[in-house]
């Protein structure tokens, strides 16, 4: 796939809340993805460990209310997605949050995934 293709992909999967089949279908076995520093899971390394960040964060999920997964930006093998949340955590209370998600293309896999947003305060 091209990079404009992952992109397009990733929004769609995204936009239907299935996430755990993106990072199955889309992302490299060795593909690492950075929260923004001081963040639970700031860094995680291979597939594996990304899905299960994943669920640790799915899991303290109180309530989802809404959110929005832009269109993709797309130059040479990166593209960036505005994505928004708002979301009610178990821990943490209800926090509505943009983030800007950028991510890196190889051989029609992403390779790298990083996300910057402002930190949300915690309790």
């Amino acid at each position: 796939m091209t990079t404009k293709e992952v992109a397009d992909r990733l929004v769609s999967l995204c936009r239907e809340g299935k996430y755990e089949e993106a990072y199955n279908e889309l992302y490299a076995e060795n593909c690492i993805s950075q929260e923004m520093p001081g963040m639970p899971n700031a860094l995680a390394e291979g597939k594996e460990q990304i899905i299960k960040d994943f669920h640790q964060w799915q899991n303290n999920i109180q309530e989802m209310h809404g959110g929005e997964v832009g269109d993709p930006m797309v130059a040479g093998n990166h593209f960036a997605i505005p994505m928004s949340y708002d979301i009610t955590f178990k821990e943490g209370g209800r926090q509505a949050m943009e983030e800007i998600c950028m991510y890196q293309v190889q051989n029609g896999q992403i390779t790298k995934a990083s996300y910057h947003y402002e930190v949300p305060e915690m309790g």
